[in-house]
């Protein structure tokens, strides 16, 4: 019988070595878990810090959407007035405080949670790595715990892309046609479109007897009063058909640049002799009131001075400028120019060449805010943009207009009789000479990243 020679404690050493190794994978398993946990929690915490800085950013972005300062605004002056911009959209928000330098404007930190001690802050200037004046740089920082994260962009300072000029005819007050008058596109029935900023409730618009408006018309208010005689029509439809599809309420408001007849003082040499019949570059000083009969040529600028009534009577040949130097916000119709006849308009560039730079003063024939203008004559073309507070025509006043007729007056805008203007804005891009956009910061997509920095 064989017998075998047995080793006796095999089975519990070979337990004892796969119960270490199970144990060690046990706590190599734990220990990995553990950091994936502090991973998520930390990468919680990036997203959290993140989606602070995006809703600062968010913050940042509507109130620099909303910034307008004068565009004759000097770069030393432009961050002042951002700064009080920016602050003027925060003044009503109780937990947003915003502080200004000369060379800085900051938002402390604002608390979005205060469990977990989620909060944003931003700091915006000009661009320092390029030392540029005309970009700002924006840095909002969002914070979760001990975790930060910084959004950049940039902004870049331009103009408003869409202002009055891209109408026909613009109007803060009210508009009313009466008699046989038309508005209609030399090229396209659009360069007749309308807007009007009033918000009045007694007859916004007004469009009676044979008038008629040949492309849309635009409303900043919601709920306009709109009239429509039973022979007038808008975009080519009359009734309830052109108010369904060429009127359009409640848009956007346009801006409406600043005039700035003081820019034409430059070109000013002479003041008005009334014995002339040919007038170059003059000054017409207040309290005169001059009538200009039949038969005279002016010449560049003619400058207007307050109080005033200036009447041009008979034929008027004008190779120039009309400017009057009122207050904007003048509506009482104290000052006034009247053209009682006929006008015979030509463009600046028209102008023989020791007229200089003021040949290529070009888009604008008359700026004068806080004057009453009336055209009561005809005219082949009025060589530019009108501009004025009170605007109307009368009798058989009309022609061509190369530019756009603004109203800056709430009081209404009339047309009557059988004035019939074509408007020719083809071509148009620029801001006619003498007016000031608004300066308006645009967000540059292109400069978005995320830090630190």
């Amino acid at each position: 019988m064989s017998r075998y020679k047995t080793q006796k404690g095999i089975v519990l050493i070979i337990s004892m070595i796969f119960l270490c190794v199970f144990s060690a994978l046990a706590i190599s398993l734990a220990a990995l878990s553990d950091t994936n946990v502090q991973l998520a929690d930390n990468q919680h915490k990036v997203n959290s810090a993140l989606s602070a800085a995006q809703s600062g950013l968010e913050i940042v972005g509507l109130w620099l959407s909303e910034v307008a300062i004068p565009g004759d605004t000097t770069e030393a002056q432009r961050f002042n007035l951002i700064a009080e911009c920016f602050e003027s959209a925060a003044y009503d928000i109780s937990n947003i405080n915003t502080n200004h330098d000369s060379s800085s404007i900051t938002i402390p930190s604002v608390m979005l949670d205060s469990t977990s001690g989620q909060n944003f802050y931003a700091e915006m200037g000009p661009l320092p790595s390029l030392d540029d004046p005309n970009i700002l740089q924006a840095d909002v920082t969002g914070v979760h715990g001990p975790i930060t994260r910084t959004i950049r962009v940039n902004y870049t300072f331009g103009t408003r892309k869409h202002t009055v000029f891209d109408y026909g005819v613009a109007t803060k007050g009210p508009l009313h046609l009466a008699g046989n008058t038309e508005l209609e596109g030399v090229t396209i029935a659009g360069e007749s479109d309308i807007y009007i900023e009033s918000d009045v409730t007694d007859e916004t618009l007004s469009v009676t007897g044979n008038s008629q408006i040949a492309g849309d018309v635009s409303f900043a208010s919601s709920d306009p009063h709109i009239v429509l005689g039973a022979n007038a029509s808008i975009g080519g439809e009359s009734g309830q058909d052109a108010i369904d599809n060429h009127v359009f309420t409640g848009v956007a408001p346009v801006e409406f640049p600043t005039p700035n007849p003081g820019y034409f003082e430059q070109y000013i040499q002479n003041l008005i002799d009334t014995n002339e019949t040919v007038f170059e570059n003059i000054r017409i000083p207040g309290g005169t009131n001059p009538s200009f009969s039949g038969g005279v040529e002016l010449r560049g600028i003619i400058f207007i001075e307050t109080p005033n009534i200036v009447i041009f009577t008979g034929n008027t040949t004008i190779i120039g400028i009309i400017v009057g130097d009122g207050d904007l916000n003048d509506n009482s119709g104290t000052n006034q120019i009247i053209f009682e006849g006929n006008v015979d308009s030509h463009p600046v560039t028209d102008l023989p060449e020791e007229f200089g730079e003021l040949r290529n003063e070009t888009g604008t024939f008359l700026m004068a805010p806080g004057f009453k203008t009336s055209f009561g004559g005809s005219f082949e073309t009025l060589n530019g943009a009108i501009a004025a507070n009170g605007i109307e025509f009368y009798g058989n006043a009309g022609g061509i207009i190369e530019g756009s007729v603004i109203n800056y007056s709430d009081e209404p805008m009339t047309l009557i009789g059988n004035s019939d203007l074509y408007f020719n804005r083809s071509g148009t891009s620029e801001i006619p000479a003498g007016f000031v956009p608004e300066i308006v910061l645009h967000y540059d997509p292109t400069s978005y990243s995320e830090g630190p920095f």
